[in-house]
């Protein structure tokens, strides 16, 4: 059944020319009192959710080794039960820990993988494609939050998970922070500083004090994505950068003054790299009801890939399903593959620096890994190339050939057919 999505004007627009820390942070208190998203934004998010605590769960039990070092930091600094505040739970432990480690601990293991929701920052209007990427990470906080202040019903807290993707997906739309080689969590930090506030009692001067610190100190550079092999880094990006937002909105709760306006502050991460006349360089549209909210343009990944290399999975996986390539040829009879791709797909997974991956984190932002991995699983499963001949839909291909953590595992990353 096909649904027609009803389309409402944005609510809010938060002019350049305005303090929009303060306006964000009054935006976010006053959607948790009185927003009203559709149901099927809601029923959007809680899937976008569960999709990600289904990935935290599993890079858990796998023993990923980032969520664990994290994980058990966290647990070093077990509170007391009779702790009222400021405490929240990790991943499958019911003792209570301080709510930044909590919350760092769950977004690494949510993002672990890499293999949650993902946001592409480009919207209908021209003049909101900046293009930044993002995902979802950040719902650790809304749960943590939670945990705080234990009047949060669950209908509160989806509506708070909507919030922060709001927010996060329309910061996205308007300012590029990989042209800048800022990483992108800092557009969900801000969110998570915003969500937080607005589900604890926090004022909007304070949020604003939170955000202004958060800018000025805690800017993550796009370095943990670079260099040859990857490390926990790329993956503990969100998680180490949330730590600090909720670090920022403890400590603007005691009453610490951290920069005001920081949107429009001239030596800023914003301003700074995009030279205006005094204003922030951009103005945040938002929306306050209705379906047309951030959420519903997010994409969900299957499998375990960088997003960018989705279309050249399909292209190849259509061959295989049109001309029955793997039961038609021999792996040898390959002599070449040409993959064209776009900028800032082909930095990302086409640095050459990428080609002889030694870690998981290199071999999902690998291009050549991934479409070698794929190809070697097509030949080699006998299983799958006998069911080819009655396949009548590309979901099989990709049930069968989707990359699994498994794929990544040191025996798949050195497997010589696939070098």
């Amino acid at each position: 059944m096909q649904v027609l999505l009803k389309r409402c004007r944005y609510n809010i627009v938060l002019k350049k020319d305005t303090n929009q820390a303060h306006e964000l942070a009054k935006y976010a208190i006053n959607f948790m009192e009185r927003g009203n998203p559709a149901p099927q934004v809601l029923e959007r998010t809680k899937m976008f959710h569960t999709d990600s605590v289904i990935c935290g769960l599993s890079a858990l039990a796998l023993k990923t080794n980032a969520p664990h070092v994290l994980r058990n930091e966290a647990l070093e600094s077990t509170l007391s039960k009779s702790t009222k505040l400021e405490h929240a739970k990790v991943f499958g432990s019911s003792e209570y820990v301080p709510i930044e480690k909590a919350i760092a601990a769950n977004c690494s293991a949510v993002r672990e993988w890499d293999s949650n929701g993902t946001v592409f920052g480009y919207a209908n209007d021209p003049t909101r494609q900046a293009g930044e990427f993002g995902h979802n990470d950040f719902y650790p906080v809304v749960v943590a939050a939670s945990h705080v202040n234990q009047g949060i019903t669950g209908a509160t807290a989806l509506k708070a998970m909507t919030l922060q993707d709001e927010i996060r997906g329309r910061l996205c739309e308007v300012f590029s922070l990989k042209t800048y080689k800022i990483d992108h969590v800092v557009h969900g930090a801000i969110a998570s500083i915003c969500t937080y506030g607005a589900l604890v009692g926090a004022s909007p001067l304070v949020i604003e004090h939170a955000i202004g610190m958060f800018v000025a100190h805690y800017i993550p550079w796009r370095a943990i994505r670079a260099g040859k092999q990857l490390s926990d880094s790329k993956g503990a990006s969100a998680a180490i950068s949330t730590e600090a937002a909720i670090m920022c909105i403890k400590r603007a709760m005691r009453g610490f003054v951290g920069p005001k306006d920081i949107f429009s502050n001239p030596e800023s991460v914003f301003r700074w790299n995009e030279k205006t006349n005094g204003t922030s360089p951009f103005d945040i549209t938002l929306s306050n009801e209705g379906s047309d909210f951030a959420v519903m343009g997010m994409h969900f990944k299957l499998g375990l890939y960088e997003h960018q290399s989705a279309g050249a999975l399909e292209g190849l996986q259509k061959m295989i399903f049109d001309s029955k390539f793997t039961t038609n040829h021999k792996i040898t009879d390959i002599e070449n593959i040409n993959i064209v791709a776009y900028e800032p797909a082909f930095g990302i997974i086409g640095d050459p620096a990428k080609k002889t991956p030694t870690t998981r984190q290199s071999a999902d932002h690998s291009m050549v890994y991934i479409i070698s991995t794929i190809l070697r699983k097509a030949f080699q499963d006998k299983d799958f190339n006998s069911r080819l001949t009655s396949t009548t839909n590309m979901d099989e291909i990709w049930k069968s050939l989707m990359l699994e953590p498994k794929d990544y595992g040191h025996k798949a990353l050195f497997d010589s057919q696939t070098r």
